[in-house]
């Protein structure tokens, strides 16, 4: 009976063994399939992403972008002259941790527009931010228009019961404004280039 037995454990975990092995291969082979194409679709939302938050442009932006300090930046240009920056952004303040936005800047500072690239709030109410509520910042100039909700003395209206989502996109906007002003505004804004 302790043979049996003991005969009984070699075999399940041979045969837990080359099952792992087998899936182990088979995730690896899925994986190494799907990498292109998820490469691919990352790379034409962050272009979409791009043609939608900056000013008319018609250089590659994503292929000078650069990282400072955890936030991408995307310099835009016509002919050789910069029309704007988007810079990539994120936030760890909302409800449900982090989201990213892309924030598009003309070379003075002042916000183009801005897409929501993820987010992981409330159904139903973080999608709220992808409407036109995030439309209030287009046009606007954070050194001018104080960049938080009207609960905490800002000129932001919040989003309806998403009080804290709208804390951190302002939170996500302010930090990409500020890091567009320490590393690229006065480059862009008297005609320069980003290198």
């Amino acid at each position: 009976m302790a043979k049996k037995l003991e005969s009984s454990v070699k075999n399940m975990i041979l045969c837990l063994f080359f099952i792992s092995l087998f899936m182990s291969a088979a995730l690896g082979f899925v994986y190494q399939a799907t990498k292109g194409p998820i490469a691919e679709t990352q790379k034409k939302a962050e272009i979409d992403a791009l043609k939608n938050v900056l000013p008319k442009f018609d250089n590659d932006p994503t292929t000078e972008a650069k990282e400072i300090e955890g936030l991408t930046y995307y310099i835009a240009k016509s002919g050789e002259k910069a029309v704007g920056c988007a810079v990539k952004t994120f936030t760890t303040k909302a409800f449900s941790g982090r989201f990213d936005l892309m924030v598009g800047f003309k070379v003075d500072g002042t916000i183009n527009s801005i897409a929501v690239l993820t987010q992981k709030e409330t159904p139903g109410l973080g999608d709220k931010m992808k409407t036109k509520w995030k439309d209030q910042f287009n046009g606007k100039n954070p050194k001018d228009f104080k960049m938080t909700v009207k609960k905490d003395g800002g000129e932001v209206d919040a989003i309806s019961a998403s009080t804290i989502t709208s804390r951190a996109f302002c939170d996500a906007t302010q930090k990409a404004y500020d890091g567009y002003m320490k590393n690229y505004e006065k480059q862009l804004n008297t005609g320069g280039n980003d290198e």
